[in-house]
């Protein structure tokens, strides 16, 4: 799929010296202090890519600097490609979101919920209700990750090395494990981050009959031109592949993933559809592209606009946000303000998030700090890339939305 050409800020209602200062407070704060390798930001507005630009290292050992074509792990904004794909399928009328999920993993139908006791031995009680499709989706399943570190369930996760960044096992060896453990809470009763999307992505391949990673991509990926978007990185671009670095909780950070040696230079045993993409900003640009012309981009049509609707519509239970229904420890969102669709983080209030923003707006990110956000009343998307672990370890985001929302001069809304 093409790019679209750059063009100047001022051309889209945006201010260039505002978002140079964007830049400028990413080196000072980031780079220069030595918190971050390097970044990317591009911003896209009305039809036109108004920014782009790389600074710093992809690789700080060998001092190789970032480009605009490196390669980045994305890990959970793969989230949101994995719940398009499942929502094409609910397209073609092959699953439907109310559906229990034990119809398609019978193994699950007698799961229970946790009530006492440590893995293997749980005591647990009957769900209020099954597990439905939709709970997969918006986070509401009961399912968890062992990295909360709350609960006795997801220290069975640990134990069972379900949900892990350096993934182990196979996505049916992962399913068989889930069906030994219990749920956190009955479906639908809270929100907690999750394994959910993993099982998605399960489940794309068990109803299309074909394996997941072969699905998105000949249903997105190739149609697209998203070329640099794979669960590996193939020999002849290991090159691109950028270092992954770990915040070391004094203001530095220290090498996580070599990327000579990465364990995503070969293809992955379990295909996580949760978080086991690399991709580029150009190429996670071009998925954005095709969200926020309605399900659409060049003739390629990968969803509905009904669909993509009901998507990025906030469908936690009684339209609460997630202070009122996250048991979660960690999120790739903030909480104040925010809901959660089919695969998206939704604002709902911004005066409540306290941070610039549309209502309407959808977003997530990665655990390497990456992040996206698209806003349709403003024609915007914003996608940033860096590779420290964990997202977490700074306000980065919160200083993305504030800076470049500040750089629209001329708001739609």
């Amino acid at each position: 799929m093409l790019a679209p050409a750059p063009a100047s800020p001022e051309s889209a209602g945006m201010s260039k010296a505002a978002l140079d200062r964007v830049e400028n407070h990413l080196k000072h704060r980031y780079i220069d202090a030595g918190r971050f390798p390097g970044t990317q930001l591009l911003v896209y507005r009305r039809g036109k890519v108004v920014h782009s630009a790389v600074q710093g290292f992809a690789d700080l050992e060998r001092k190789v600097p970032v480009k605009d074509d490196t390669i980045f792990r994305i890990y959970s904004m793969t989230k949101p490609i994995t719940s398009v794909a499942f929502m094409m399928l609910v397209e073609e009328g092959k699953v439907a979101l109310d559906e229990p999920v034990h119809k398609y993993i019978p193994e699950w139908k007698n799961l229970g919920v946790f009530q006492a006791g440590t893995f293997p031995a749980f005591l647990t009680k009957p769900p209020s209700r099954p597990m439905q499709i939709v709970d997969l989706l918006r986070h509401t399943s009961g399912l968890t990750y062992g990295f909360q570190q709350r609960s006795n369930v997801d220290a069975a996760y640990r134990e069972r090395k379900i949900g892990e960044i350096e993934l182990v096992g196979t996505l049916p060896s992962m399913i068989d494990n889930l069906a030994k453990i219990p749920l956190e809470f009955s479906p639908g009763e809270a929100w907690n981050y999750s394994v959910s999307t993993d099982v998605l992505g399960y489940l794309v391949g068990l109803i299309s009959g074909k394996p997941f990673e072969q699905f998105v991509k000949e249903r997105i990926f190739d149609p697209l031109g998203m070329n640099d978007t794979d669960f590996y990185v193939p020999a002849a671009k290991a090159h691109r592949l950028a270092a992954c670095y770990s915040a070391d909780g004094k203001g530095g950070m220290t090498l996580q993933d070599d990327p000579a040696t990465s364990s995503f230079l070969k293809p992955p045993s379990l295909v996580s559809g949760g978080g086991g993409l690399c991709s580029t900003a150009a190429d996670y640009l071009t998925f954005c592209r095709a969200l926020l012309n309605r399900g659409e981009l060049g003739g390629v049509r990968l969803i509905a606009p009904k669909t993509l609707a009901l998507m990025t519509t906030n469908h936690l239970p009684g339209g609460r946000d997630l202070t009122e229904l996250s048991r979660s420890l960690f999120s790739e969102a903030t909480l104040a303000g925010v809901g959660f669709g089919l695969g998206f983080a939704v604002t709902m209030n911004p005066a409540t998030t306290l941070i610039p923003g549309s209502p309407g707006e959808y977003y997530w990110g990665g655990a390497a700090t990456t992040s996206f956000w698209i806003d349709p009343a403003e024609e915007l998307i914003t996608i940033f890339m860096t590779q420290v672990l964990p997202s977490s370890a700074y306000p980065l985001r919160r200083e993305l939305r504030t800076m470049v929302y500040s750089a629209i001069t001329d708001s739609n809304i």
